[in-house]
This record gives structure tokens, C-alpha cells and sequence, in this order.
């Protein structure tokens, strides 16, 4: 599913479809830092992985692109709380 995640510029957002729904995760990017500011699973995919696999995503995609990643989100930031190999993203 990660490979399916795109940057949405115009809205600030990454974005992943999945059974015909949206779900996505707003960001800020500024000086080589990406904050995650908020994520949002459509009620039909709650529970079925698909918000995990988009924040794994974005932070692949931190990772892939230098950049340091602040957790605003709660979900986020639960995230990488879990996945300690996501930990050296994190200023």
C-alpha cells in the first residue's frame, strides 16, 4: 500500500487510496523538517491497517528525501512510538 501514498502539494497532505476512499495526513514542511499536523481514516477503513500504512509511508518518504520529521499528530506520533526504527526521524 505504501507505494500508493502521493504528495499532494496543493492541499499539504499525503494521500492514500484505499477501497475507494481517502485517507490522508496534512503536513507543514519548512528548513528540512516535516511536521505531521493531522491524519484522517475514512470511518469505512478504520481498523483494516490502512492509517498505519500511510504514516509508514510518509515517513518513508522523510526518510528517502533527508528531511526530520516532527509528530503532531497524535496518531503519528503513536506510530513512531511503536516503530522504533523510525525513531532517528524524529527532532
Amino acid at each position: 500500500m505504501a507505494h500508493n501514498i502521493r504528495d499532494n502539494t496543493e492541499r499539504h497532505r499525503f494521500e492514500l487510496d484505499a477501497d475507494g476512499h481517502v485517507a490522508f495526513s496534512n503536513y507543514k514542511r519548512a528548513d528540512g523538517v516535516l511536521t505531521i499536523l493531522h491524519t484522517e481514516v475514512p470511518k469505512a477503513l478504520e481498523g483494516h491497517g490502512v492509517g498505519s500504512a500511510l504514516i509508514r509511508g510518509v515517513l518513508d518518504i522523510a526518510r528517502s528525501q533527508g528531511l526530520k520529521v516532527v509528530t503532531v499528530c497524535p496518531f503519528a506520533k503513536s506510530y513512531v512510538d511503536r516503530h522504533a526504527e523510525y525513531a532517528d526521524l524524529v527532532q
